[in-house]
């Protein structure tokens, strides 16, 4: 008898289901960061229904996963993000712009399960001491760099955060855009740190790249930024289905589309 890896049987599919990965509790060191930007940027990136925060502010993540697989088998990746503030029917959230991870199989179940705008690259968080640095590089460039030094502990805690995305199926038919409405998705991922610390001297540095335009998003002004160690556990729900030409202007995010012209933003 032959085995053929191609096809599963109904309870192999339920076991993989529920040892799905992106619902799976994963232990998490993250360097934390929200800065503000110019409020009229952040109206230019969200994609209707979403609407700005009371605040222009930009989150950017860099974290060190390590997702718990099975109670016998680990894997650790590097994740960041990078998004801005944005509310939904009364529920502030991050959209996210951006999502670099190191591991094809974070960026493929991500994506496929709820949209979220992944991408190979390299992340790394290192600490040296009370240093801490966090960057993120693809295409060659190093386009993020977080770094700082530890200091005043913010004791264990507990957040709930939220985030939005999109769920989009480009059509195969070259006539249309879409071959079903996006769904706008809400993350909502679930922070248990056993520490937490404010980081000092913080500086958020980025850089120009044309296939991650973080740069287009000038920080003003650092609001915080803080290392965390703890576990994480992400789920999602949808929301509501969206036009596609609500999307249309934004989907080249998802793609290394490089030398758009963009949009003129009034400063």
């Amino acid at each position: 008898m032959s085995r053929v890896r191609y096809a599963k049987t109904l309870e192999q599919v339920k076991k993989s289901h529920e040892e799905n990965p992106e619902f799976l509790e994963s232990s998490v060191q993250t360097i934390r960061t929200v800065y503000e930007t110019d409020p009229a940027i952040v109206a230019a990136v969200l994609p209707r229904p979403l609407e700005p925060t009371a605040r222009p502010e930009v989150h950017t993540h860099v974290s060190k996963i390590t997702m718990h697989l099975t109670p016998e088998v680990d894997m650790q990746i590097g994740s960041a993000i990078f998004g801005v503030g944005a509310v939904y029917d009364g529920v502030e959230g991050i959209y996210l712009l951006t999502m670099p991870m190191t591991a094809e199989p974070a960026v493929v179940g991500g994506r496929e399960t709820f949209g979220e705008p992944k991408k190979i690259g390299d992340v790394s968080l290192e600490r040296d001491g009370d240093r801490v640095t966090g960057k993120v590089s693809r295409m060659g460039t190093t386009y993020i760099e977080l770094k700082g030094r530890v200091g005043e502990s913010l004791g264990p805690r507990e957040i709930v955060e939220h985030s939005y995305c999109i769920k989009a199926l480009p059509s195969c038919d070259k006539d249309k855009d879409f071959d079903y409405d996006p769904l706008l998705v809400r993350l909502e991922w679930k922070h248990k740190h056993e520490a937490a610390h404010r980081i000092d001297e913080g500086e958020v540095i980025l850089r120009d790249s044309p296939f991650d335009p973080v740069v287009d998003l000038p920080v003003r002004r650092i609001v915080r930024m803080e290392f965390e160690e703890g576990t994480t556990q992400s789920n999602g729900k949808v929301l509501r289905s969206i036009p596609g030409d609500w999307l249309l202007p934004f989907l080249h995010q998802r793609y290394d589309e490089a030398g758009h012209e963009g949009v003129e933003v009034a400063g």
